[in-house]
């Protein structure tokens, strides 16, 4: 068998290959690669060269193929324009190329950002999606497209991961990063908000069981972690693992957009769009917490990594490959 993999350069999907190369479903495993290898220096894929832009590329690599995986998308921009552009109308392109070349098998990669923030409950897939981001517009924008666009034949499956930590991601590791230096910032009182995390060996093992169900249909599945966790859990295990204390500093939530608004205004005078910026400083103060339930009833999917676990592999990758 052959897959197609988009974003495979990246955190997730560079996992997601090994996963793929290391499961023994696939003879060939094709990633599509815009600059560089990346992550996936050394490992036995097939590289083909271009972006979601190039429909040359995109054939080349749904030829013959028989599982799409589409990660590939941006997870920051300032303009909705550009969301749309790269989340949404990439994907329509990607997906309808996919059924001309017969390609029914397909998973792609959302996010809970879609759904929006939990409010005391995790969420399940049959509720209404309120994204509080444009990020989240553009992604719950696609899930619609997708079922809007979705033949008869095709089995299509959505991945909703909350926020995913482990080696080679480089956004929740600032939180590690600050607290090797001897800070803890925690948003509210350590006990709320609450949220999902999933460890990404979890996650590519629900990725890889999902694309195992061919049933023709469009199915939503939200992929967490073992539990819902907080920030007075999170710091605790971050302090056992790194056998260190950092001073623990309490913000406030409007405090918190403040920064976020400044960040970002400042940014904007160098012409950059900051990873902190006001619209994720505005999910940091929200609780974000999905149910795992539909993904092990229907995918069999188990996460099996604790928080301790996953921190640790974690952070003894970031100390292998000196970023802390």
């Amino acid at each position: 068998m052959i897959a197609f993999v988009t974003g495979g350069t990246g955190f997730i999907g560079s996992h997601l290959v090994e996963h793929l190369l290391a499961s023994g479903q696939y003879s060939e495993v094709r990633c599509l690669v815009r600059t560089t290898d990346k992550w996936l220096e050394g490992m036995d894929f097939v590289r083909i060269k271009g972006d979601l832009n190039d429909p040359v590329a995109l054939a080349k690599g749904l030829d013959g193929a028989d599982t799409l995986f589409h990660l590939a998308a941006i997870v920051k921009a300032p303009t909705e324009k550009e969301f749309r552009i790269a989340n949404v109308d990439a994907t329509e392109h990607l997906i309808r190329l996919a059924q001309r070349k017969g390609v029914v098998n397909q998973v792609i990669l959302s996010s809970l950002a879609a759904a929006g923030p939990s409010n005391g409950t995790p969420l399940s897939e049959d509720e209404d999606m309120y994204p509080i981001s444009l990020y989240g517009q553009s992604k719950k924008e696609m899930e619609i497209r997708i079922r809007e666009i979705a033949g008869e034949m095709d089995s299509i499956k959505i991945i909703r991961p909350p926020a995913v930590y482990g080696p080679r991601e480089d956004q929740i590791y600032q939180f590690f990063q600050t607290y090797a230096k001897g800070f803890c910032p925690i948003v509210g009182d350590g006990n709320h908000p609450r949220l999902s995390m999933v460890y990404v060996s979890d996650l590519v093992e629900g990725i890889y069981q999902a694309s195992l169900q061919t049933d023709a249909g469009v199915e939503t599945y939200f992929m967490g972690g073992m539990e819902q966790y907080n920030w007075n859990q999170i710091t605790g295990v971050t302090k056992i693992v790194m056998g260190k204390r950092a001073l623990r500093i309490k913000l406030k939530p409007t405090l918190v957009k403040k920064v976020g608004a400044l960040v970002e205004g400042t940014a904007s005078l160098f012409g950059k769009y900051p990873v902190v910026n006001k619209e994720k400083t505005n999910e940091m103060v929200m609780e974000w917490m999905c149910s795992n339930e539909k993904a092990q009833r229907k995918l069999n999917y188990n996460p099996g990594v604790s928080l301790q676990e996953g921190i640790s592999r974690t952070i003894h990758w970031y100390k292998q490959y000196n970023w802390l």
